[in-house]
């Protein structure tokens, strides 16, 4: 008898150890975060508020057009002709859906940085905000060297246009890569020197790195500009006809395929602590820079299918070839200078945007406070933002990143979804008690629910699309979705907040989700596969760090929606 109590009471207190850690996970989980409502003192560790609303815009067109404007509109013309322009119209109409979501939000909260995790930090909970912390930031580290190594390509080819310079160039310094171990190291010197250039840049000061990224916008913008009026005088119309010649369904699939070409508006959200007048200002700029991206994308897929029949576009530089046929070899020097300073634009914002992360997350505790740390002069986090530039640097420098460019967008596509169901969360209010009795569950859960099955009918409807599954299956997901919804519509009673506020609440961010989450089932399936991984991994991080130093100060309670005063709105 005595000995068999010996050998069960350590098992007892192993039971009651790993109960206590999962309730303390749990609990710690859960947690939201509080914001102040009112004016908050300013502090030592504050960045400093030097961007106005052209400062502000100009970051969001920086981040959305890169390189791409050049060659996208051109490969995805191929297959769905001068229809194009309507996948463009389409992706810009859906990205629409998702800035208005960021646009409500950037104005109603405090100006501090975090943008879709701290949104997601304060809707939902702690564990949930931190897994969208680490979906978007596997997306920003490898987009950010992808996008050195293409910069670095790019830049070597336009200085190979100097006929002394041709040909002075190896593949370790810009083009390519000296490889090594059959592929899988491909060394690059010249993106660590790009990416250290930049880092100082945005390390001197936000001012600094603001105004070289309007520079380089401005150039690249009025490079757009003249290569489209040069191109308009170039036009047969004829070109036009059969406008979609394979048909909706590859106008639609190229709409999917383009989308991404938007992304980068959000960045602007990642910037209300350094805006001057965040409330008024952060909408404008993330719309405004939304709208001028789409007005250029549609300007350049009219003249590029115009100029020259769309079966003849070619894949690597469609637009450069098409001038170049029209014998205009100017044009194509522009655009290579155009899209230097894209790819420039892409990725100062890019690091810089991922430096406001870490930021917030380390103030939060969920990261090491080293990140938190922001100089006392030049008021940038500079060791947040040594280190995305040093990731950066070894991922672009030593590997072929574009290899894994099939699995990025997931979190871009995950944040979007978040944000969305985000803005419907907070807007909802408590029902009088009359209204509530004799329900099972609470008018939180299901709401939730409701957006859950949103998501999960978008993902499959976008199955259905993907593998040309039957038409009324996918008719089917469609419809629950639109119960769903219609749940959330008349179920539920929303607050109208002063300011900006999103139109068609919650009709707009509904449809938000669903196309995102449409999107999601598009990518490859090895993107699906990181996404779980990922996500595993983040849990595991956050129950060995994250839960025991978030800072209980500012994450055990739930929020009030932060309200303007009337002065601000």
């Amino acid at each position: 008898m005595g000995g068999h109590r010996s050998t069960s009471a350590p098992a007892g207190a192993g039971a009651s150890s790993a109960s206590s850690f999962i309730s303390a996970f749990c609990s710690a989980s859960l947690r939201r975060k509080t914001l102040p409502v009112g004016p908050t003192d300013s502090r030592s560790d504050d960045l400093v508020r030097g961007l106005g609303l052209v400062d502000l815009v100009l970051i969001g067109i920086g981040a959305s057009i890169g390189a791409g404007i050049f060659v996208v509109t051109g490969t995805v013309a191929r297959d769905a002709g001068p229809g194009v322009t309507i996948s463009f119209v389409l992706a810009g109409a859906a990205c629409v859906l998702n800035a208005l979501c960021y646009a409500e939000l950037s104005s109603r909260f405090p100006p501090v940085v975090g943008g879709a995790y701290l949104y997601t930090y304060t809707a939902f909970n702690e564990l949930t905000a931190f897994l969208v912390f680490a979906q978007l930031m596997l997306d920003y580290h490898i987009g950010a060297a992808s996008i050195a190594r293409s910069l670095a390509s790019y830049l070597v080819s336009f200085l190979e246009l100097f006929p002394f310079l041709k040909g002075h160039f190896p593949s370790w310094f810009g083009h390519g890569g000296e490889e090594f171990f059959g592929g899988v190291v491909s060394i690059n010197i010249l993106v660590p020197i790009l990416l250290t250039l930049l880092t100082v840049i945005l390390c001197y000061g936000v001012k600094e790195s603001s105004a070289v990224n309007s520079f380089m916008t401005a150039t690249k913008v009025l490079i757009v500009v003249f290569v489209v009026l040069v191109g308009a005088f170039e036009v047969d119309v004829s070109n036009w006809s059969p406008f979609a010649p394979n048909g909706i369904k590859a106008v639609v699939t190229g709409a999917t395929v383009v989308f991404f070409a938007y992304v980068g508006f959000d960045a602007v959200a990642n910037s209300a602590e350094e805006s001057k007048r965040p409330q008024r200002d952060l909408p404008i700029g993330i719309l405004g820079s939304l709208v001028v991206c789409i007005l250029l994308y549609v300007a350049v897929c009219l003249v590029i299918t115009g100029m020259v029949p769309y079966q003849s576009l070619g894949e690597e530089a469609p637009l450069a070839e098409a001038f170049t046929g029209k014998g205009l070899k100017y044009v194509s020097v522009l655009i290579s200078i155009g899209a230097v300073a894209g790819l420039t634009t892409t990725l100062l914002v890019g690091l810089y945007v991922q430096s406001r992360l870490y930021l917030g997350l380390a103030r939060d505790g969920l990261l090491p406070l080293i990140f938190s740390k922001v100089h006392l002069t030049r008021h940038t986090p500079i060791h947040s933002q040594i280190w995305v530039g040093c990731v950066a640097a070894v991922l672009g420098g030593l590997f072929n990143v574009h290899m894994l460019s099939h699995i990025l967008s997931v979190g871009t596509l995950t944040g979007y979804s978040v944000v969305s169901a985000c803005l419907i969360t907070l807007r909802w209010k408590d029902k009088p008690a009359s209204q509530v009795c004799g329900r099972c569950i609470s008018n939180w859960l299901e709401g939730t629910i409701c957006l859950l099955i949103v998501a999960c009918c978008g993902f499959s409807a976008g199955l259905c699309y993907r593998f040309d599954a039957s038409f009324i299956l996918l008719l089917l997901f469609i419809f629950v979705a639109f119960l769903a919804a219609a749940a959330l519509h008349f179920r539920q009673v929303y607050m109208d907040p002063p300011g900006f506020s999103c139109p068609g609440v919650p009709t707009v961010p509904v449809a938000s989700i669903f196309f995102n989450i449409f999107l999601f089932a598009q990518l490859h399936e090895e993107a699906w596969y990181r996404f779980v991984i990922i996500s595993f991994i983040s849990i595991a991080v956050y129950a060995i760090y994250g839960q025991y130093h978030a800072n209980p100060a500012t994450s055990n309670q739930s929020v009030d929606y932060h309200r303007v005063s009337l002065e601000e709105a």
